[in-house]
């Protein structure tokens, strides 16, 4: 597995954790934990992105 796939599979997984921890801050009604979601899904993204650059400078 190359650097570039880790950190797409590393970037979906944060994606994730972030939408599932924003919902069970809206929930709970934790602006805290849902802020620590939105802000865990925004960096997911871009480690994503990050990967997908990765990949493209490989070739």
């Amino acid at each position: 597995m190359t650097n570039a796939d880790k950190d797409q599979a590393m970037g979906k997984f944060h994606e994730v954790k972030g939408k599932l921890k924003e919902a069970a801050g809206v929930v709970l009604d934790n602006p805290k934990l849902e802020a620590e979601g939105a802000n865990e899904k925004v960096i997911g993204k871009i480690q994503n992105k990050v990967g997908q650059i990765e990949k493209v400078l490989e070739k």
